[in-house]
């Protein structure tokens, strides 16, 4: 039984990039089974209906080389959500946004509100410094621990 390489490739990166746990293709002749296991490892199982043996090959699995990124550099020190939630710049959507890029802030200045569960929370500085990058939009979703913005 003979594969494609660059078919099986690409069946690993679909299970990767979308993070699934297993996929299974099946035809007459032959099948292929894709199992991602928690150490980041494919195991590719080929088997022929009629063979009485299959073979097994284990690979790492590699996001495609067009979606590694450098790391970017910022400058100042990070303000990061305490909770999953959405993300908003001023108290109310007619009001002047709480802080904006350059402007100088202290420890303790509430620089945006999360909305969790309906319940709006203020989010403070732990330092204070000039607000060097806002990283998220006003209404946008945000994770634990994602960067809000940046102070310098």
């Amino acid at each position: 039984m003979k594969f494609d390489l660059e078919y099986l490739e690409k069946l690993a990166n679909i299970v990767y990039e979308n993070d699934l746990s297993e996929i299974t293709l099946k035809d007459e002749k032959q099948a292929v089974s894709f199992k991602r296991e928690k150490t980041q490892q494919t195991a590719v199982s080929m088997v022929a209906p009629t063979a009485i043996t299959s073979q097994v090959i284990s690979a790492p699995v590699q996001k495609p080389a067009e979606q590694k990124k450098p790391a970017e550099q910022h400058k100042g020190t990070p303000i990061k959500s305490p909770m999953v939630g959405t993300f908003y710049s001023s108290p109310s959507p007619d009001d002047a946004p709480f802080v904006k890029v350059g402007d100088n802030i202290g420890a303790g200045q509430v620089v945006c509100i999360i909305e969790a569960m309906k319940l709006m929370n203020e989010i403070e500085a732990e330092a204070s410094g000039k607000v060097t990058e806002i990283c998220v939009k006003n209404g946008d979703s945000v994770e634990f621990g994602q960067v809000l913005m940046y102070v310098e």
